[in-house]
């Protein structure tokens, strides 16, 4: 993202309706390049409180995970890769610091996942429910990336496409490599109907998101791959103009500065 002039700092209503216009697709690019360090503090605290929701009745959840620090980590991890997914297609406008405040702005609708729905539903229902969350929560944050990648990056159609898969592609296969979310090879083997909770049927999904992620990483990288050179070469043209456009200029302008000569009589 290209440098912002100084501003005044932002009050919290300001900050909150930035967010507020973000989640809906309506911040302008020109705003995108005033977020502050004060976004970035409130978008964290956002994803802390988000985080301690998200598990607030798990049980079987980690010390860092109820504590929503393992949301806050996510934060700044996931914008390290998008930076350097991003920096090669557009060096002058990706910034680490401005993705962490586009990445802390966008948490607020994993609040979803708060929801305990196992409380007043049936497990069955309960499993359709978290479903539909985690299908929500992704495509709106898959969207609202292509929307800051589109806008505030400038990037063509096809870069964002590229760029913005293959990065959210790898995540998953590292998940499912580590083995994080612990049912999701279970589900590969069958699930205990005795063991089943509401979260199965999110396991479920993201068993199918690492089948095609491993599928489509190969593709999208050639993709990601053919659009970071053509914007090497489109750089080294253009770079190539200019350097003869001095060469020019400066060749006018001794031509112009050297002493006339007239023949004699």
């Amino acid at each position: 993202m290209s440098k912002a002039k100084a501003h005044p700092p932002a009050s919290l209503t300001v900050i909150l309706g930035d967010m507020l216009r973000l989640l809906t697709f309506r911040l302008s690019r020109e705003r995108f390049s005033e977020l502050s360090l004060g976004h970035l503090v409130v978008g964290v605290a956002v994803t802390w409180l988000v985080g301690m929701g998200r598990y607030w009745d798990a049980p079987e959840a980690n010390p860092l995970q109820s504590l929503g620090l393992g949301s806050v980590a996510y934060v700044f991890v996931l914008s390290a890769i998008l930076w350097l997914a991003f920096k090669p297609l557009a060096p002058d406008r990706v910034s680490y610091l401005g993705l962490a405040k586009f990445v802390a702005l966008t948490a607020a609708p994993a609040m979803l996942y708060a929801i305990p729905v196992e409380r007043f539903m049936s497990l069955e229902a309960a499993i359709s429910i978290n479903v539909g969350f985690l299908a929500a929560v992704a495509t709106w944050r898959v969207a609202l990336l292509a929307f800051f990648m589109l806008r505030a990056l400038r990037f063509r159609w096809y870069e964002a496409l590229f760029a913005g898969l293959l990065p959210l592609t790898a995540i998953i296969v590292v998940l499912t490599a580590l083995n994080l979310e612990r049912a999701v090879f279970e589900i590969m083997g069958g699930i205990d109907p005795q063991a089943r909770t509401a979260n199965d049927g999110a396991y479920q999904v993201l068993w199918m998101l690492s089948f095609l992620s491993i599928t489509a990483a190969p593709l999208l990288f050639l993709g990601y791959l053919a659009c970071v050179v053509r914007r090497i070469t489109q750089r080294r043209i253009a770079q190539r103009r200019i350097a003869q456009r001095g060469v020019t200029q400066h060749g006018v302008t001794q031509h112009a500065a050297s002493p006339k000569t007239s023949a004699e009589p």
